[in-house]
Order: structure tokens, then sequence, then C-alpha cells
């Protein structure tokens, strides 16, 4: 499956936006999806999942309240609304897909889970 995120841009803290990734040529609810991102210099690290049956959602705790990920199935879209931006926020943000299922109901959150991967969208905040 090939991935395409898209939505990235500069804001200033306490803003909004909302990542979209399309996905094309496989079939699209086969697949548990999330966010990572990456700040230079730093690992790539995870930001959220949604689950490709019951669209069950899992954040990491530095965007949980703040950052909803949400998918449609219709669209093979997956979506992360970003909202009360904080500096410490960016990073490049790219969306994986995983077709493993989740082991005992826990998703994956390593990178090395995950295979296939976009190419990321610049999200730049500005404090």
């Amino acid at each position: 499956v090939q991935l395409q995120a898209s939505g990235g841009g500069l804001v200033q803290a306490g803003d909004s936006l909302r990542l979209s990734c399309a996905a094309s040529g496989g079939t699209f609810s086969d697949y548990h999806m999330a966010w990572f991102r990456q700040a230079p210099g730093k690992e790539r690290e995870f930001v959220a999942t949604v689950s490709r049956e019951s669209g069950r959602t899992y954040y990491a705790d530095s965007v949980k309240g703040r950052f909803p990920i949400s998918r449609d199935n219709t669209r093979n879209a997956v979506y992360l609304q970003m909202n009360s931006l904080k500096s410490e926020d960016t990073a490049v943000y790219l969306c994986a897909a995983d077709i493993h299922p989740w082991v005992a109901g826990i998703p994956s959150k390593t990178v090395k889970k995950y295979d296939y991967w976009g190419q990321g969208t610049q999200v730049t905040v500005s404090s």
C-alpha cells in the first residue's frame, strides 16, 4: 500500500492543524493505521494509532487529549487533528500501516512493527 501524508505547515503555539494520510494500492480496512513523528536529531516516536476493525484508538501520553486520530475506510484515509499545538510538537509527521493483528489487543507502537510508511509532512510550531 502507498501512503501520502499532507496538511502540515507553520503555525503558532495554540493553533490547530489537521493532517491527512491517503492510502492507495491495497485494502485499506486490512491495516491498522498510525501517526509517528520525528524531530531533528531525535528518534522517530509513536503519536497515535487507530485499529482497522473497531476504530479503537491509542495515544502517546504527550498528545493524549490534544490529537484525536480518526479514519474513514470509505475514503481510504486516516486523519490527525492537532489541537493546542506546542513548540515541542515540531517534527515531520509520518503515517504508517500495520497489517498484523494486535497481540492481545495491544497496538503496535514501535517503528519496526509497521510495514508501510508515507513520506511525511512537516509541522512547525512557533512559540
